[in-house]
Order: structure tokens, then C-alpha cells, then sequence
């Protein structure tokens, strides 16, 4: 059984949100506030949380910033400011998803499996002799460790950071647009997905390009998307 937190200060809303969840075999932890969610997620394994962005004491972008320090698990935004700056802010704080209010209970489920798949499958065993390893010049992938350097020098990424990545790596000279990385990662036809895959770019060029601003690695092809150059 997974363990989903569900951050809101509309009580209204966490009840909904539960009953649907518990409705799919998922145990429920509530929390009114920022400050809540960091505690509850200290004293529990959680395995995704639901956060919502205005709330007191702490809101959800700081909370984020606080559980992105230690934790990478998923994270659904939940939240009425549907603005792209809104979403693009979270986003670029290390949330994985966002779903403005009023949302569709069943899409919101759907999120929700789709992300504690992703999340359970990133952190699965792998067979101990597979040793499953891309490269592409001084870029290291090692997919049984799921461990990324460069140079030598390991790089932190997060979980969607990582899916991206190693798809391209896969993919070295190929390009792809931005609805074909998201519906590979994402698992899911891409509806305006431009700011959500073009925020992970970004992350992924700061943390394995010398100079982000002229990449050697992560290319864009404008007009057309993206790719990882085949570099021997």
C-alpha cells in the first residue's frame, strides 16, 4: 500500500481528495499547512504528496524547497493559480506535476499512478551483473545505479531529470519535439507541455553543461526540439 499526503488548507478538498484516494487502495495522510506536511513527512513514509501553493504558516513553494532538500518524492501541485508562471515557479522548485483547481477527480488519480509508477520503477532493483551504461563523450549514464557523471564528476539529478536524460542518451543524434519527450517520459499524450519539458531541459543543462548557454551535450534544434549529441 502507498502512502499519499494531501496538503491542502480547504479541508473541503483533502476529504474529496481522499475518498477518491482511498477508493484506489491508497492510505491518506492530511495536512492543513506547509509546516504540517514537513512533520508529518519526518514522523512517515510517504510515497507522494499533493500540495496545495497558498496556504498558511508556510506555503507550498517553500515547502517544496524545504523537501527538495532532502527527499525526491514525487510532487503534485494542487492549486487555483493557473497563471504558467505559477506553474513554471513549481516546477522549477522540483515539483513533478500540477493540476489547477477545479480538477477532475479522475485525472487527478491518474496522475498519481502514473507518478508512484514512475517513482517505484526508478528506485527498483536491477540485476547485479547487467551493468546497463550509456555514453556520449565525457557523459556517463549508469542505468543500474542510476548514477550520472561527467567527467568523472557525479551529477545529482531528480527522477524526471533522469528519465529525460537517459532517454536521449539512448537516443544520442536523434532528435525529438517536445510532445514526443513527453509522452515517452510522461506516459501520456502531451497537452501544452512546452513549459513542463522546457523547465526540465533547463535543469539538466545547468547541472551537466560547462556553459548551459552553449551546450556541448543537450542541443536544442529550433523549431523542432531537442537532442544529446553523438560525441565519441
Amino acid at each position: 500500500m502507498y502512502n499519499i499526503l494531501v496538503c491542502d488548507d480547504e479541508k473541503e478538498i483533502v476529504d474529496a481528495i481522499e475518498i477518491y484516494l482511498v477508493q484506489e487502495g491508497f492510505q491518506v495522510f492530511r495536512a492543513y499547512d506547509g509546516e504540517q506536511a514537513l512533520a508529518i513527512l519526518q514522523q512517515q513514509e510517504i510515497h507522494l504528496l499533493i500540495l496545495d501553493l497558498m496556504m498558511p504558516k508556510m506555503d507550498g513553494l517553500h515547502a517544496i524547497m524545504k523537501i527538495r532538500e532532502k527527499s525526491s518524492i514525487p510532487i503534485i501541485i494542487l492549486s487555483a493559480k493557473t497563471q504558467d508562471t505559477d506553474k513554471v515557479l513549481g516546477l522549477n522548485l522540483g515539483a513533478d506535476d500540477y493540476v489547477a483547481k477545479p480538477f477532475n477527480p479522475l485525472e487527478l488519480i491518474a496522475r498519481v499512478k502514473s507518478q508512484i509508477r514512475r517513482y517505484t520503477n526508478f528506485g527498483a532493483a536491477e540485476p547485479e551483473n547487467s551493468e546497463l551504461v550509456y555514453t556520449t563523450g565525457g557523459l556517463r549514464i549508469n542505468d543500474d545505479r542510476k548514477e550520472v557523471t561527467v567527467d568523472g564528476e557525479p551529477v545529482k539529478l531528480t527522477r524526471i531529470e533522469y528519465n529525460i536524460l537517459l532517454f536521449l542518451v539512448k537516443n544520442k543524434g536523434k532528435v525529438f519535439s517536445i510532445d514526443q519527450i513527453y509522452e515517452a517520459i510522461w506516459k501520456e499524450e502531451a497537452f501544452g507541455a512546452d513549459n513542463t519539458v522546457t523547465v526540465h531541459i533547463r535543469h539538466i543543462r545547468e547541472k551537466i553543461e560547462i556553459d548551459p548557454k552553449n551546450p556541448k551535450y543537450l542541443k536544442v534544434i529550433w523549431g523542432i526540439g531537442y537532442k544529446v549529441e553523438n560525441i565519441q
